[in-house]
Protein backbone atom coordinates (compact mmCIF):
# COMPACT_ATOMS: atom_id res chain seq x y z
CA UNK A 1 0.00 0.00 0.00
CA UNK A 2 1.33 3.41 -0.92
CA UNK A 3 2.31 5.64 1.97
CA UNK A 4 0.42 8.89 2.41
CA UNK A 5 2.31 12.10 3.08
CA UNK A 6 1.52 15.78 3.39
CA UNK A 7 2.81 18.57 1.20
CA UNK A 8 1.97 22.22 0.64
CA UNK A 9 1.17 23.61 -2.81
CA UNK A 10 1.10 27.27 -3.82
CA UNK A 11 -2.28 28.21 -5.26
CA UNK A 12 -0.66 30.86 -7.50
CA UNK A 13 2.33 29.13 -9.08
CA UNK A 14 2.03 25.47 -7.98
CA UNK A 15 5.33 25.36 -6.08
CA UNK A 16 5.51 22.38 -3.69
CA UNK A 17 7.14 22.43 -0.24
CA UNK A 18 7.45 19.81 2.47
CA UNK A 19 6.38 22.20 5.22
CA UNK A 20 4.31 25.33 5.48
CA UNK A 21 6.07 28.67 5.06
CA UNK A 22 4.59 32.15 5.05
CA UNK A 23 6.07 33.23 1.72
CA UNK A 24 6.06 30.99 -1.35
CA UNK A 25 9.66 30.30 -2.46
CA UNK A 26 8.58 30.34 -6.10
CA UNK A 27 6.41 33.41 -6.69
CA UNK A 28 7.07 35.18 -3.33
CA UNK A 29 3.34 35.39 -2.58
CA UNK A 30 2.25 35.47 1.05
CA UNK A 31 -0.15 32.91 2.60
CA UNK A 32 -0.72 31.09 -0.69
CA UNK A 33 0.35 27.56 0.41
CA UNK A 34 -2.44 25.00 0.83
CA UNK A 35 -2.07 21.65 2.57
CA UNK A 36 -2.70 18.48 0.57
CA UNK A 37 -2.42 14.78 1.34
CA UNK A 38 -0.94 12.68 -1.47
CA UNK A 39 0.10 9.08 -1.99
CA UNK A 40 3.46 8.15 -3.47
CA UNK A 41 1.95 5.91 -6.13
CA UNK A 42 3.61 7.84 -8.95
CA UNK A 43 0.82 6.85 -11.36
CA UNK A 44 -0.81 9.44 -13.55
CA UNK A 45 -2.48 7.06 -15.99
CA UNK A 46 -5.88 8.50 -15.07
CA UNK A 47 -5.06 11.41 -17.36
CA UNK A 48 -4.97 9.12 -20.38
CA UNK A 49 -6.91 5.99 -19.34
CA UNK A 50 -10.01 7.19 -21.17
CA UNK A 51 -8.24 9.05 -23.93
CA UNK A 52 -8.81 6.27 -26.46
CA UNK A 53 -11.81 4.02 -27.03
CA UNK A 54 -9.69 0.99 -26.17
CA UNK A 55 -8.70 2.45 -22.80
CA UNK A 56 -5.00 2.64 -23.63
CA UNK A 57 -2.61 5.54 -23.78
CA UNK A 58 -2.51 7.26 -27.13
CA UNK A 59 0.94 7.47 -28.66
CA UNK A 60 2.18 9.84 -31.33
CA UNK A 61 5.16 9.46 -33.65
CA UNK A 62 7.49 12.29 -34.51
CA UNK A 63 7.22 13.65 -38.03
CA UNK A 64 8.69 16.61 -39.92
CA UNK A 65 6.97 19.89 -39.15
CA UNK A 66 7.06 20.84 -42.84
CA UNK A 67 4.77 17.88 -43.62
CA UNK A 68 2.07 19.02 -41.20
CA UNK A 69 -0.84 20.44 -43.19
CA UNK A 70 -3.19 23.06 -41.80
CA UNK A 71 -5.49 23.59 -44.78
CA UNK A 72 -8.05 21.19 -43.36
CA UNK A 73 -8.27 22.95 -39.99
CA UNK A 74 -11.55 24.87 -39.97
CA UNK A 75 -12.57 27.07 -37.10
CA UNK A 76 -15.93 26.37 -35.48
CA UNK A 77 -18.25 29.35 -35.36
CA UNK A 78 -19.69 29.90 -31.90
CA UNK A 79 -22.69 31.78 -33.28
CA UNK A 80 -21.67 34.88 -31.28
CA UNK A 81 -20.02 37.48 -33.51
CA UNK A 82 -18.40 39.28 -30.58
CA UNK A 83 -16.95 36.05 -29.16
CA UNK A 84 -15.64 34.96 -32.56
CA UNK A 85 -13.95 38.36 -32.99
CA UNK A 86 -12.17 38.06 -29.64
CA UNK A 87 -11.10 34.47 -30.39
CA UNK A 88 -9.63 35.50 -33.74
CA UNK A 89 -12.29 34.18 -36.12
CA UNK A 90 -13.85 31.24 -34.30
CA UNK A 91 -13.02 28.27 -32.11
CA UNK A 92 -9.99 26.18 -33.10
CA UNK A 93 -10.62 22.39 -32.91
CA UNK A 94 -8.93 20.82 -29.90
CA UNK A 95 -8.46 24.14 -28.09
CA UNK A 96 -9.24 24.77 -24.43
CA UNK A 97 -10.82 28.15 -23.65
CA UNK A 98 -11.04 29.38 -20.07
CA UNK A 99 -13.68 32.03 -19.32
CA UNK A 100 -13.38 33.90 -16.03
CA UNK A 101 -15.46 36.62 -14.42
CA UNK A 102 -17.15 37.82 -11.26
CA UNK A 103 -20.19 35.99 -9.87
CA UNK A 104 -23.41 37.01 -11.59
CA UNK A 105 -21.67 38.75 -14.50
CA UNK A 106 -23.18 36.36 -17.08
CA UNK A 107 -20.56 33.64 -17.70
CA UNK A 108 -23.04 30.74 -17.59
CA UNK A 109 -25.53 32.67 -19.71
CA UNK A 110 -22.92 33.35 -22.38
CA UNK A 111 -21.75 29.72 -22.46
CA UNK A 112 -25.33 28.44 -22.63
CA UNK A 113 -26.03 30.79 -25.54
CA UNK A 114 -22.94 29.49 -27.35
CA UNK A 115 -23.99 25.89 -26.71
CA UNK A 116 -27.50 26.56 -28.02
CA UNK A 117 -26.28 28.36 -31.15
CA UNK A 118 -23.74 25.67 -32.04
CA UNK A 119 -26.27 22.90 -31.49
CA UNK A 120 -28.87 24.82 -33.53
CA UNK A 121 -26.59 24.36 -36.56
CA UNK A 122 -26.92 20.58 -36.24
CA UNK A 123 -23.79 19.85 -34.20
CA UNK A 124 -24.00 17.92 -30.92
CA UNK A 125 -22.93 19.82 -27.82
CA UNK A 126 -22.36 18.47 -24.30
CA UNK A 127 -23.05 20.93 -21.50
CA UNK A 128 -21.56 19.66 -18.22
CA UNK A 129 -23.21 21.40 -15.28
CA UNK A 130 -21.44 20.95 -12.00
CA UNK A 131 -23.25 23.72 -10.14
CA UNK A 132 -26.84 23.57 -11.41
CA UNK A 133 -29.38 20.83 -11.90
CA UNK A 134 -30.76 20.06 -15.39
CA UNK A 135 -34.02 21.77 -14.40
CA UNK A 136 -32.18 24.99 -13.52
CA UNK A 137 -30.27 24.92 -16.79
CA UNK A 138 -33.52 24.33 -18.68
CA UNK A 139 -35.16 27.32 -17.00
CA UNK A 140 -32.32 29.62 -18.04
CA UNK A 141 -32.28 28.18 -21.57
CA UNK A 142 -36.02 28.76 -21.90
CA UNK A 143 -35.50 32.49 -21.27
CA UNK A 144 -32.88 32.63 -24.01
CA UNK A 145 -34.85 30.91 -26.76
CA UNK A 146 -35.81 27.58 -28.29
CA UNK A 147 -33.71 24.68 -27.01
CA UNK A 148 -32.27 22.48 -29.81
CA UNK A 149 -32.61 18.72 -29.60
CA UNK A 150 -28.87 18.18 -30.10
CA UNK A 151 -27.92 20.04 -26.89
CA UNK A 152 -27.14 17.49 -24.19
CA UNK A 153 -26.83 18.35 -20.49
CA UNK A 154 -24.86 16.27 -17.99
CA UNK A 155 -25.07 17.13 -14.25
CA UNK A 156 -21.75 15.53 -13.35
CA UNK A 157 -18.54 16.58 -11.62
CA UNK A 158 -16.49 13.36 -11.84
CA UNK A 159 -14.02 13.60 -14.71
CA UNK A 160 -14.11 9.86 -15.67
CA UNK A 161 -17.89 10.04 -16.06
CA UNK A 162 -17.56 13.12 -18.27
CA UNK A 163 -14.99 11.40 -20.47
CA UNK A 164 -17.16 8.27 -20.70
CA UNK A 165 -20.09 10.41 -21.86
CA UNK A 166 -17.87 11.93 -24.54
CA UNK A 167 -16.94 8.46 -25.78
CA UNK A 168 -20.54 7.27 -26.03
CA UNK A 169 -21.37 9.84 -28.71
CA UNK A 170 -19.57 12.20 -31.07
CA UNK A 171 -19.74 15.78 -29.84
CA UNK A 172 -18.56 18.94 -31.57
CA UNK A 173 -18.22 21.09 -28.44
CA UNK A 174 -17.83 20.59 -24.69
CA UNK A 175 -18.81 23.20 -22.09
CA UNK A 176 -17.81 22.68 -18.44
CA UNK A 177 -19.45 24.91 -15.84
CA UNK A 178 -17.35 25.21 -13.79
CA UNK A 179 -13.80 23.95 -13.63
CA UNK A 180 -13.67 24.39 -9.84
CA UNK A 181 -16.32 21.68 -9.39
CA UNK A 182 -14.42 18.96 -11.29
CA UNK A 183 -13.40 15.91 -9.24
CA UNK A 184 -10.74 13.38 -10.17
CA UNK A 185 -11.26 10.31 -7.90
CA UNK A 186 -7.67 9.11 -8.34
CA UNK A 187 -6.37 12.35 -6.81
CA UNK A 188 -6.65 13.24 -3.13
CA UNK A 189 -8.07 16.60 -2.17
CA UNK A 190 -11.40 18.35 -2.32
CA UNK A 191 -12.78 19.71 -5.62
CA UNK A 192 -11.34 23.14 -6.25
CA UNK A 193 -7.96 22.36 -4.73
CA UNK A 194 -4.74 22.88 -6.66
CA UNK A 195 -4.13 19.20 -7.42
CA UNK A 196 -7.77 18.49 -8.35
CA UNK A 197 -7.98 21.37 -10.83
CA UNK A 198 -4.59 20.57 -12.36
CA UNK A 199 -5.22 16.84 -12.83
CA UNK A 200 -8.84 17.28 -13.98
CA UNK A 201 -7.91 19.81 -16.65
CA UNK A 202 -4.96 17.64 -17.69
CA UNK A 203 -7.28 14.67 -18.29
CA UNK A 204 -9.72 16.79 -20.32
CA UNK A 205 -6.82 18.30 -22.27
CA UNK A 206 -5.51 14.86 -23.23
CA UNK A 207 -8.92 13.89 -24.61
CA UNK A 208 -9.53 17.22 -26.36
CA UNK A 209 -6.18 17.23 -28.13
CA UNK A 210 -6.57 13.59 -29.21
CA UNK A 211 -10.03 14.01 -30.75
CA UNK A 212 -9.85 17.72 -31.79
CA UNK A 213 -12.70 18.59 -29.43
CA UNK A 214 -12.99 22.29 -28.52
CA UNK A 215 -13.67 22.86 -24.82
CA UNK A 216 -15.02 25.88 -22.92
CA UNK A 217 -14.15 25.97 -19.22
CA UNK A 218 -15.92 28.42 -16.91
CA UNK A 219 -13.72 29.58 -14.04
CA UNK A 220 -14.31 31.55 -10.86
CA UNK A 221 -12.18 34.50 -9.81
CA UNK A 222 -10.86 35.50 -6.41
CA UNK A 223 -11.62 38.71 -4.54
CA UNK A 224 -8.41 40.16 -5.99
CA UNK A 225 -9.80 39.69 -9.51
CA UNK A 226 -7.52 36.83 -10.62
CA UNK A 227 -8.67 33.39 -11.73
CA UNK A 228 -9.15 31.00 -8.83
CA UNK A 229 -6.98 27.90 -8.72
CA UNK A 230 -3.35 27.29 -9.60
CA UNK A 231 -1.59 29.71 -11.92
CA UNK A 232 -0.53 26.72 -14.01
CA UNK A 233 -4.17 26.43 -15.14
CA UNK A 234 -3.74 29.52 -17.33
CA UNK A 235 -0.65 27.92 -18.91
CA UNK A 236 -2.47 24.65 -19.65
CA UNK A 237 -5.30 26.23 -21.65
CA UNK A 238 -4.97 27.87 -25.07
CA UNK A 239 -7.18 30.93 -24.52
CA UNK A 240 -7.98 32.89 -21.36
CA UNK A 241 -11.03 35.16 -21.64
CA UNK A 242 -12.11 37.76 -19.10
CA UNK A 243 -15.76 38.77 -18.79
CA UNK A 244 -15.92 42.17 -17.13
CA UNK A 245 -18.54 44.72 -16.25
CA UNK A 246 -20.60 46.26 -13.50
CA UNK A 247 -23.60 44.24 -12.40
CA UNK A 248 -25.48 47.50 -11.82
CA UNK A 249 -25.13 48.36 -15.51
CA UNK A 250 -26.21 46.44 -18.59
CA UNK A 251 -22.94 46.43 -20.54
CA UNK A 252 -20.32 43.69 -20.37
CA UNK A 253 -16.85 43.57 -21.94
CA UNK A 254 -15.18 40.39 -23.19
CA UNK A 255 -11.43 40.50 -23.73
CA UNK A 256 -8.65 37.94 -24.17
CA UNK A 257 -5.80 37.90 -21.66
CA UNK A 258 -4.11 35.07 -23.59
CA UNK A 259 -4.75 33.73 -27.09
CA UNK A 260 -2.51 31.24 -28.85
CA UNK A 261 -4.51 31.47 -32.07
CA UNK A 262 -5.09 35.18 -32.42
CA UNK A 263 -4.55 38.64 -31.04
CA UNK A 264 -5.33 39.82 -27.52
CA UNK A 265 -6.24 43.35 -28.63
CA UNK A 266 -9.82 42.61 -29.71
CA UNK A 267 -12.79 43.53 -27.55
CA UNK A 268 -16.35 42.26 -27.47
CA UNK A 269 -19.19 44.25 -25.89
CA UNK A 270 -22.49 42.73 -24.75
CA UNK A 271 -25.65 44.12 -23.22
CA UNK A 272 -27.47 42.09 -20.58
CA UNK A 273 -31.14 41.79 -21.48
CA UNK A 274 -34.03 39.84 -20.06
CA UNK A 275 -33.63 37.15 -22.72
CA UNK A 276 -29.84 36.82 -22.47
CA UNK A 277 -26.77 38.67 -23.69
CA UNK A 278 -27.05 40.71 -26.89
CA UNK A 279 -24.03 41.80 -28.91
CA UNK A 280 -23.50 45.56 -29.19
CA UNK A 281 -22.38 46.20 -32.76
CA UNK A 282 -22.03 49.99 -32.45
CA UNK A 283 -21.10 50.69 -28.82
CA UNK A 284 -20.23 54.33 -29.53
CA UNK A 285 -23.74 55.09 -30.75
CA UNK A 286 -25.24 53.34 -27.72
CA UNK A 287 -23.03 55.11 -25.19
CA UNK A 288 -23.53 58.53 -26.74
CA UNK A 289 -27.22 57.94 -27.37
CA UNK A 290 -27.86 57.97 -23.64
CA UNK A 291 -26.62 61.55 -23.35
CA UNK A 292 -29.19 64.33 -23.31
CA UNK A 293 -28.74 68.00 -24.01
CA UNK A 294 -25.40 69.73 -23.60
CA UNK A 295 -24.56 70.42 -19.96
CA UNK A 296 -21.49 71.51 -18.07
CA UNK A 297 -19.02 68.85 -16.98
CA UNK A 298 -19.53 66.52 -19.96
CA UNK A 299 -16.89 65.82 -22.62
CA UNK A 300 -16.65 63.15 -25.31
CA UNK A 301 -13.44 61.14 -25.55
CA UNK A 302 -12.32 59.00 -28.49
CA UNK A 303 -10.83 56.05 -26.62
CA UNK A 304 -9.20 52.92 -27.99
CA UNK A 305 -10.02 49.70 -26.18
CA UNK A 306 -7.90 46.98 -27.69
CA UNK A 307 -8.21 47.45 -31.45
CA UNK A 308 -11.65 49.05 -31.28
CA UNK A 309 -12.20 52.84 -31.19
CA UNK A 310 -15.01 53.94 -28.90
CA UNK A 311 -16.61 57.31 -28.22
CA UNK A 312 -17.38 57.55 -24.52
CA UNK A 313 -18.71 60.34 -22.36
CA UNK A 314 -16.57 61.61 -19.48
CA UNK A 315 -18.67 63.29 -16.79
CA UNK A 316 -17.12 65.52 -14.11
CA UNK A 317 -18.62 67.38 -11.17
CA UNK A 318 -16.68 70.04 -9.29
CA UNK A 319 -18.36 71.41 -6.17
CA UNK A 320 -17.36 73.16 -2.97
CA UNK A 321 -16.11 70.75 -0.31
CA UNK A 322 -18.62 70.52 2.54
CA UNK A 323 -16.16 68.87 4.88
CA UNK A 324 -12.59 69.87 5.59
CA UNK A 325 -10.98 67.27 3.30
CA UNK A 326 -12.01 67.46 -0.38
CA UNK A 327 -13.21 64.23 -1.95
CA UNK A 328 -11.74 62.65 -5.07
CA UNK A 329 -13.82 59.91 -6.68
CA UNK A 330 -13.54 58.19 -10.06
CA UNK A 331 -15.93 55.58 -11.50
CA UNK A 332 -14.46 53.70 -14.45
CA UNK A 333 -11.32 55.85 -14.30
CA UNK A 334 -8.06 55.43 -12.39
CA UNK A 335 -8.22 57.55 -9.23
CA UNK A 336 -4.44 58.05 -9.13
CA UNK A 337 -4.46 59.40 -12.66
CA UNK A 338 -7.29 61.74 -11.74
CA UNK A 339 -5.21 63.15 -8.87
CA UNK A 340 -2.30 63.62 -11.28
CA UNK A 341 -4.46 65.55 -13.76
CA UNK A 342 -5.81 67.77 -10.98
CA UNK A 343 -2.26 68.54 -9.88
CA UNK A 344 -1.30 69.46 -13.47
CA UNK A 345 -4.32 71.77 -13.75
CA UNK A 346 -3.39 73.54 -10.53
CA UNK A 347 0.30 73.82 -11.33
CA UNK A 348 0.24 74.60 -15.07
CA UNK A 349 -3.13 76.34 -15.51
CA UNK A 350 -3.58 78.08 -12.17
CA UNK A 351 -6.90 76.40 -11.36
CA UNK A 352 -7.13 76.13 -7.57
CA UNK A 353 -9.09 72.91 -7.11
CA UNK A 354 -7.57 71.96 -3.76
CA UNK A 355 -10.68 73.06 -1.82
CA UNK A 356 -13.23 71.48 -4.17
CA UNK A 357 -14.76 68.03 -4.41
CA UNK A 358 -14.10 66.41 -7.78
CA UNK A 359 -16.19 63.47 -8.99
CA UNK A 360 -15.52 61.72 -12.31
CA UNK A 361 -17.66 59.13 -14.06
CA UNK A 362 -17.26 57.20 -17.31
CA UNK A 363 -20.83 56.87 -18.57
CA UNK A 364 -22.20 53.41 -19.35
CA UNK A 365 -20.45 51.48 -16.58
CA UNK A 366 -17.40 50.63 -18.72
CA UNK A 367 -13.83 50.69 -17.46
CA UNK A 368 -11.42 51.91 -20.13
CA UNK A 369 -7.80 52.62 -19.24
CA UNK A 370 -6.64 54.63 -22.25
CA UNK A 371 -4.26 57.59 -21.76
CA UNK A 372 -6.11 59.37 -24.56
CA UNK A 373 -8.95 60.03 -22.10
CA UNK A 374 -6.79 62.59 -20.25
CA UNK A 375 -7.71 65.47 -22.53
CA UNK A 376 -11.45 64.82 -22.20
CA UNK A 377 -11.14 64.51 -18.42
CA UNK A 378 -9.38 67.88 -18.21
CA UNK A 379 -12.01 69.48 -20.47
CA UNK A 380 -14.86 68.03 -18.39
CA UNK A 381 -13.31 69.28 -15.13
CA UNK A 382 -12.80 72.78 -16.57
CA UNK A 383 -16.35 72.79 -17.94
CA UNK A 384 -17.83 71.86 -14.56
CA UNK A 385 -15.59 74.28 -12.66
CA UNK A 386 -16.58 77.22 -14.89
CA UNK A 387 -20.16 75.92 -15.34
CA UNK A 388 -19.89 76.28 -19.12
CA UNK A 389 -21.20 73.48 -21.38
CA UNK A 390 -19.16 72.02 -24.22
CA UNK A 391 -20.38 71.48 -27.75
CA UNK A 392 -21.78 67.97 -28.29
CA UNK A 393 -20.04 67.75 -31.67
CA UNK A 394 -16.57 68.27 -30.14
CA UNK A 395 -14.43 65.31 -29.06
CA UNK A 396 -10.99 64.87 -27.50
CA UNK A 397 -8.04 62.48 -27.83
CA UNK A 398 -4.75 63.30 -26.11
CA UNK A 399 -2.48 62.31 -23.24
CA UNK A 400 -1.50 64.90 -20.62
CA UNK A 401 2.07 64.90 -19.33
CA UNK A 402 3.34 66.13 -15.98
CA UNK A 403 4.88 69.23 -17.52
CA UNK A 404 1.52 70.18 -19.05
CA UNK A 405 2.23 69.10 -22.62
CA UNK A 406 -0.33 67.23 -24.72
CA UNK A 407 1.21 64.04 -26.05
CA UNK A 408 0.07 62.29 -29.24
CA UNK A 409 -1.87 59.04 -29.01
CA UNK A 410 -1.63 55.83 -31.01
CA UNK A 411 -3.78 54.99 -34.05
CA UNK A 412 -5.13 58.49 -34.48
CA UNK A 413 -6.47 57.74 -37.97
CA UNK A 414 -8.87 55.09 -36.65
CA UNK A 415 -10.02 57.42 -33.89
CA UNK A 416 -10.71 60.18 -36.40
CA UNK A 417 -12.67 57.83 -38.68
CA UNK A 418 -14.89 56.73 -35.79
CA UNK A 419 -15.46 60.33 -34.71
CA UNK A 420 -16.37 61.39 -38.26
CA UNK A 421 -18.71 58.42 -38.66
CA UNK A 422 -20.71 59.51 -35.62
CA UNK A 423 -21.05 63.09 -36.82
CA UNK A 424 -18.35 64.87 -34.79
CA UNK A 425 -17.36 68.26 -36.26
CA UNK A 426 -14.27 69.13 -34.23
CA UNK A 427 -11.58 66.99 -32.59
CA UNK A 428 -8.89 68.29 -30.23
CA UNK A 429 -5.62 66.38 -30.55
CA UNK A 430 -1.96 66.84 -29.69
CA UNK A 431 -0.06 69.47 -31.63
CA UNK A 432 3.13 67.40 -31.51
CA UNK A 433 4.04 64.81 -34.12
CA UNK A 434 2.63 64.06 -37.55
CA UNK A 435 -1.11 64.01 -38.17
CA UNK A 436 -2.81 61.68 -40.68
CA UNK A 437 -5.25 62.95 -43.32
CA UNK A 438 -8.44 64.34 -41.83
CA UNK A 439 -11.75 62.67 -42.78
CA UNK A 440 -14.38 64.75 -44.51
CA UNK A 441 -16.49 66.82 -42.17
CA UNK A 442 -14.05 66.68 -39.25
CA UNK A 443 -11.78 69.56 -38.21
CA UNK A 444 -8.62 68.86 -36.22
CA UNK A 445 -7.61 71.39 -33.57
CA UNK A 446 -3.98 70.87 -32.47
CA UNK A 447 -3.08 71.73 -28.85
CA UNK A 448 0.46 71.64 -27.47
CA UNK A 449 -0.08 72.73 -23.84
CA UNK A 450 -2.84 72.05 -21.36
CA UNK A 451 -3.06 75.80 -20.68
CA UNK A 452 -4.47 76.28 -24.21
CA UNK A 453 -7.56 74.15 -23.63
CA UNK A 454 -9.65 76.83 -21.93
CA UNK A 455 -9.07 79.28 -24.76
CA UNK A 456 -9.97 76.74 -27.46
CA UNK A 457 -13.08 75.07 -26.02
CA UNK A 458 -14.79 78.18 -24.55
Amino acid sequence: MAKARTRYLCSDCGTSTAQWVGKCPGCKAWNSLKEETITDSGKRAHRYSTASPQGGVLTQKARPLAEVTIENIMRLSSGEAELDRVLGGGVVPGSLILLGGEPGIGKSTLMLQVAMMVSASGAKVLYVSGEESPEQVRMRAQRIGAVPKSLMVLPETRVPMVLNALQEDQFSLLVVDSVQTLDQPEVDGAPGSVSQIRESVAAITAYAKSFALPVFLVGHITKEGSLAGPKVLEHMVDVVLQFEGDRNHAYRMLRAAKNRFGTTSELGIYEMMGDGLKAVENPSEVLLGEAGEASSGSAISVALEGARPLLVEMQALVSTAVYGTPQRSGTGFDLRRLNMLLAVLEKRCGFKLGSFDVFLNLAGGLKISDPANDLAVVAAILSSSLDLPLDRDTCFAGEVGLSGEIRPVARLDERMSEAARLGMKRMLVSGHGKRPPTPKGLTLVPIKRVSEIQRVIF
